[in-house]
């Protein structure tokens, strides 16, 4: 089955056939480095990482290139208050953000480009946009002007007098129109500022994106991608600028993902709801986290709440079960024999193909996930109420295995052992330590026949959450 995505521009579901055949360039908005990371840049990061994920898994391969804004008003102002240069604070960010993406497990992408190291092209490019007519100079600005490039709002599909009746210009700005928007800023005094042939001055930021988008993935990209915030004015004006300085169209396919809200509410410091990843990280497993977020599809919004958490934490919970449970009983790659496990493993094997059609539908990730909960649950079926050998489990097994690998491969999640899983999901009421102590001291209870002390062991464990389980292979302990 083909890849189908669903474009914005055109707003509808199309199929995908990059540039240059088995290639990909992907470019995604990054962050702006002047505070810690949310949830909701934890939900478009993870989006556009598991996109990354499955087209290296379809066999594509592809140059993923996400941005750091590291030079913005918010940035500048936030390192006057602190008293401070302004890289000082884009650094510390930046440092955060890896901190963060990499608790979630995040892949890197492949180029990271800085605004800052970046000026050069974006002079460039405002220099053509100014050759070309499409720009304009007011007293060391340049403004790209919106009426020169008659294509203006096909993304957002709004009309100039609905884009006219939202904008203003602000006190300072001399732009022949309201639409316009700003390639290049004169600086103010105390402001960060470049050398331009326009006097000093710092870029606009939708030059930035356009600049160096363009100079790692060339003048048209295959995918260009954020949240559904940038779709005005900044992916518009993104394709103004681009498509006037080139005369080629800029993008491809354009993917937005949804909203987060918080128990029915917008995030916002104001309400005092906005919830840090750092924070979240320390109260749920990022494994969780990673599910919850991408267990509903990329375009639809999410609201975010505790019930959601325990419930992703839950379903996390039944797949490591199920994962613990195959260890017992192995692994095997040969086909399985019996009658009863040929059937339950051609069912896991229409769940795989069901994965995958469900991820080249427009990547969806919710009926993907779905079908790999429906497979845990044939399995442990299996496991559990089937009559059939150990040898003759792990051959289904094997068959499960093949389901969860591109789980692993494009969720991130799966990546512990079960082991690891249930001693990590929450804190533990004991050193690790401590539990195997008391669990070795009760095997030798046992060995001994000291059943009172045996028993007295189990209960003192599960009087603190931690319950014992018995297996052919020894003790494992869990979270209750």
């Amino acid at each position: 089955m083909s890849l189908k995505v669903y474009n914005t521009l055109g707003r509808k579901k199309v199929e995908f056939s990059p540039l240059r055949k088995g290639r990909v360039g992907m470019y995604v908005c990054g962050v702006t480095v002047y505070d810690y990371c949310h949830i909701g840049h934890a939900r478009s990061v993870l989006v556009f990482d598991m996109i990354y994920r499955y087209l290296k898994a379809k066999g594509y391969k592809v140059i993923y290139v996400r941005n750091f804004t590291d030079i913005d008003d918010k940035i500048i102002n936030r390192a006057n208050q602190e008293g401070v240069d302004f890289r000082e604070v884009s650094e510390r960010f930046i440092g955060a953000f890896y901190e963060d993406m990499d608790a979630l497990g995040v892949e890197r992408p492949d180029v990271e480009p800085k605004a800052t190291e970046h000026i050069k092209e974006m002079i460039e490019m405002v220099r053509g946009l100014v050759d070309r007519g499409h720009a304009y100079t007011v007293d060391g600005d340049v403004y790209f002007d919106v009426m020169s490039f008659s294509d203006y709002g096909k993304l957002s599909g709004r009309s100039l007098e609905e884009m006219k009746a939202g904008a203003r210009i602000e006190v300072g700005e001399k732009k022949r129109n309201p639409l316009d928007f700003a390639l290049w800023k004169a600086s103010k005094s105390g402001e960060p500022a470049w050398e331009s042939p326009w006097g000093l001055g710092r870029p606009g930021w939708h030059i930035e994106c356009s600049a160096m988008s363009m100079k790692y993935l060339g003048e048209t990209l295959d995918i260009h991608g954020g949240g559904l915030d940038l779709i005005f004015p900044h992916h518009e004006n993104e394709i103004a600028q681009s498509e006037a300085y080139t005369g080629k169209p800029f993008c491809l396919y354009w993917i937005h993902n949804g909203f987060v809200s918080v128990e029915g509410e917008k995030m916002s410091k104001s309400l005092g709801n906005v919830l840090l990843i750092r924070k979240m990280v320390k109260e749920y497993h990022p494994e969780a986290l990673r599910l919850f977020l991408l267990s509903t599809h990329y375009r639809s919004p999410i609201d975010f709440s505790r019930k959601g958490l325990e419930e992703a934490k839950g379903a996390m919970n039944r797949l490591y079960r199920t994962l613990e449970a195959i260890e017992e009983v192995g692994v095997s790659k040969e086909d399985p024999i019996s009658e009863e496990g040929k059937e339950v493993a051609a069912r896991l094997k229409e769940k795989r193909e069901a994965f995958f059609a469900a991820m080249d539908d427009d990547f969806n990730s919710a009926l993907a996930l779905a079908k790999v909960f429906e497979g845990a649950r044939e399995m442990n079926r299996f496991l559990k109420e089937s009559g059939e050998s150990y040898e003759e489990k792990a051959r289904v097994a094997g068959v499960f295995m093949e389901l969860v690998g591109p789980v692993k491969g494009v969720f991130g999640i799966l990546r512990v052992t079960p082991q690891n899983w249930f001693k990590g999901i929450k804190e533990l009421p004991m050193s690790v330590e401590e539990i195997e102590r008391l669990i070795q001291e009760r095997q030798e209870a046992r060995r001994v026949k000291d059943w009172a002390r045996a028993d007295s062991i189990r209960d003192e464990l599960k009087a603190k959450g931690i319950v014992l389980e018995d297996k052919p292979k020894g003790t494992i302990w869990r979270l209750a």
